[in-house]
């Protein structure tokens, strides 16, 4: 399976995870280091990163940035910018992706806290999560060859308050290793069009 994103706070927990045991191979992408690279604003790069990788069982993808900026300031082409890269990438990663899966492998994509409980400048990350989101429970739907799609919502990491801790005032951290947990559940349980929120 690829975990795209394995070089971060939550891909690095959830290849760590997968990989125990050893009934999955991980190959793990992020976008400069990693056993593998790729760019996933482009459509170019995913294909070229499936052509190498050949047939999977799973996808997951636990990457992608936002833009955290009053909404005063954001412009249209701000806003565009997060959703490319969070939205339209875990999309692109999906739809390019399941041409790559055998029958019955799954895909899991990365949302948030922000879609459920929205933080002061974080309007493009609640659009963008609820975009995921919304895509996860439709894909569902149309998905062939039993492949199945869900997406985790984390809430902030234990990991990551150092950086965002200012925007989650009072707000409970989870350790990656919890989250790790969800994406095992989307990867070897049985759901689709499922959305796992750990923490909130």
């Amino acid at each position: 399976m690829v975990v795209i994103g394995a070089t971060g706070d939550v891909g690095r927990s959830v290849a760590d995870e997968l990989a125990r045991g050893g009934e999955h191979e991980i190959i793990r992408v992020g976008r400069n280091r990693g056993e593998r690279q790729v760019d996933i604003t482009s459509d170019e790069s995913v294909v070229a990163l499936f052509e190498q990788t050949g047939q999977l069982d799973a996808i997951i993808v636990a990457a992608g940035n936002v833009i955290l900026a009053p909404i005063a300031k954001m412009t249209a082409a701000d806003f565009n910018k997060g959703l490319q890269d969070k939205l339209l990438s875990q999309v692109r990663v999906s739809l390019v992706g399941q041409h790559y899966l055998n029958d019955g492998g799954s895909i899991t994509l990365t949302s948030g806290i922000a879609v459920d409980d929205p933080i002061a400048q974080g309007t493009n990350a609640a659009a963008s999560n609820a975009g995921i989101e919304g895509f996860v429970r439709a894909a569902a739907c149309d998905l062939g060859r039993g492949i199945r799609i869900n997406a985790v919502s984390p809430t902030v990491l234990s990991q990551s308050m150092g950086r965002f801790g200012p925007f989650f005032p009072g707000y409970e951290s989870v350790p990656a290793t919890r989250v790790a947990m969800a994406y095992r559940r989307s990867v070897e349980g049985v759901h689709t069009g499922r959305v796992y929120r750990v923490g909130h």
